[in-house]
């Protein structure tokens, strides 16, 4: 079988030589970008948001390129080739998901805040405590994407140098940290914007000419890729795909063969679409363009080039499981993480795997660039000056301690991906939306759309979802209790003993319960408090509508 000669030579032939110089070549010119549009001293307005200097088509094609993450390219390519059109369902998510950023979002929290999420949930309510539950919630978000982004380095590295191992995935997953530290700490929020807008051109090109060269080889009928990808998944030698080959086209086969199933699926849907409003290293991007008429502008640039962007991983999904085949990605360094690698290597050789591998790269470095710098503003704007310092820091002080928590965040980053990395992307993030659906959407709406809403609202909505999205998590079976797998032994959980199971929430994703009990309980603190600023209200109100006060000091 051709997939197997490839999965071979992708692996163990493969020219790891030219793979790591194109991945090189990337890293110094991107570098060399940031070091020439970031020079100078930055203020702590350069530092978080550029100044606000980015157009709108800019910030839209910078949030592409933050937003099509390690899970869109390699996560849900490789869902689609093993599970079909369900895999396709994460992308559907994705993608819904920036109508309720666009029409609930972006205007109003560009008007509101100045650098992070928590100048917005605190503006008219007590700002030492929410910012605080805001900076853990933050925090919490950014480290589980960051999480994903560093489990795909650690699975795309035995295909890039021919080797395989721990000690491999661990040593690149290090590379990719350090030098996404090197990016924060020289370009701030300018360098690595324009290193996204350079992977997202790159990303959505490689796609592109990806599917061009996979409907080219079916004479441009995807009916007959669908059905070749069917006829060799019908050849697996695991009986269980082969079972399945016929459910590859359809819709809800993987989710809906029982009702605990089917619930899960409304669940994961949930916090997938509500998941991108609440996401801070999104929101933070608002920021960086002038007005709130440049921040529409740039969601609604985001909305075309992602929306096309998961067009064409469909054509590349279901290409690598034609072209590829189920056995071999299966049995390759990263199982569906790699998809997308060996169909490059199938349709292109070398040259295409180590092309289409550093832009894999590209893209994670992009992506944890902007989770890094996000998280190290909320340490250091919302914990350390406002906090700490109580609004008395000089901007000197404040962005040093945003480097000095870039540094810390990146060796958290570092670890937890050398631990996470056998984790399927997808995945991975749609635990990452589910936790920012619950934890953050909710205060974010209340605080935009409802007069009444107070602190203890705000507390209790942070704090309850944070808690109830991570401990169903913890105590899911996404963590323990999986059947074993019959041919290695080991649970598809987190924990892979299959003796160990201390699960006993029943659901994969915890979102259909854990959002509705942030909102139930906003709106239960608040009602149960008697504490309310018209005049504050009145005057966030103004601002969130008209952007009257905007680039001004927050104050309370």
């Amino acid at each position: 079988m051709a997939a197997l000669t490839s999965l071979a030579a992708a692996t163990t032939v493969g020219n790891a030589k030219l793979n790591i110089a194109i991945f090189v070549i990337f890293v110094l010119v991107t570098l060399t970008v940031v070091v020439k549009v970031a020079s100078g001293k930055k203020t702590a307005e350069q530092y978080y948001t550029a100044g606000g200097a980015f157009s709108g088509r800019q910030n839209g094609i910078a949030i592409a390129g933050d937003y099509l993450s390690a899970a869109s390219f390699l996560g849900i390519a490789g869902a689609i080739a093993l599970q079909g059109m369900d895999g396709f369902l994460y992308s559907i998510g994705f993608l819904v998901a920036w109508l309720v950023a666009l029409l609930l979002v972006a205007e109003l929290m560009r008007n509101t805040g100045r650098f992070t999420m928590a100048d917005v949930l605190s503006y008219r309510l007590k700002q030492r405590p929410v910012r605080i539950a805001t900076s853990v919630s933050v925090l919490c978000v950014s480290l589980f994407y960051l999480l994903a982004q560093m489990a795909g380095a650690g699975g795309l590295v035995s295909l890039l140098l021919g080797v395989s191992g721990e000690t491999a995935q661990n040593l690149v997953i290090a590379v990719v940290g350090a030098v996404m530290v090197t990016y924060v700490l020289i370009g701030g929020m300018k360098g690595t914007t324009w290193v996204q807008i350079i992977k997202a051109v790159l990303l959505i090109s490689a796609a592109a000419i990806m599917t061009v060269w996979v409907l080219g080889k079916y004479g441009f009928s995807l009916s007959g890729l669908f059905t070749d990808s069917v006829d060799v998944a019908k050849t697996s030698t695991n009986p269980k795909t082969a079972a399945g080959a016929e459910n590859l086209l359809h819709y809800g086969t993987k989710y809906g063969v029982t009702t605990l199933a089917k619930i899960d699926f409304i669940s994961l849907s949930m916090a997938l679409v509500l998941g991108t409003a609440g996401l801070p290293h999104v929101l933070q991007r608002f920021y960086t363009v002038p007005t709130s008429k440049a921040a529409r502008k740039s969601v609604e640039w985001a909305i075309w080039l992602i929306g096309g962007f998961y067009l064409l991983t469909l054509v590349i999904g279901f290409g690598a499981g034609a072209l590829v085949g189920p056995d071999a990605i299966n049995a390759a360094p990263g199982k569906q993480n790699s998809a997308a690698p060996l169909l490059a290597f199938e349709l292109g050789g070398s040259w295409m795997l180590g092309i289409v591998s550093g832009i894999a790269f590209a893209t994670i470095l992009a992506v944890v660039a902007g989770l890094t710098i996000t998280a190290s503003a909320t340490f250091a704007h919302d914990l350390y000056k406002e906090v700490f310092k109580r609004g008395q820091s000089t901007q000197e002080q404040e962005v040093r301690i945003a480097r000095i928590s870039a540094i810390a965040i990146g060796l958290v980053a570092i670890f937890g991906g050398m631990l996470a990395k056998s984790q399927n992307i997808a995945f991975l993030v749609a635990l990452a939306f589910a936790v920012a659906a619950s934890a953050n959407l909710p205060t974010i709406l209340y605080s935009l759309f409802w007069k009444r809403f107070n602190t203890r609202g705000a507390l209790w909505s942070i704090y309850g979802g944070l808690i109830a999205s991570i401990g169903l998590i913890i105590f899911s079976p996404v963590v323990s209790g999986k059947a074993a797998d019959p041919k290695t032994g080991l649970s598809p959980s987190m924990v892979t003993n299959p003796d160990i199971d201390f699960h006993w929430f029943p659901l994969d994703n915890p979102g259909l319960v854990s959002i509705p009990l942030a909102f139930f309980l906003g709106w239960l603190g608040s009602v149960t408090s008697k504490e309310f600023d018209a005049e504050k209200y009145a005057e966030m109100e103004v601002r969130s509508l008209t952007g009257h006060g905007v680039g001004k000091a927050l104050e309370h």
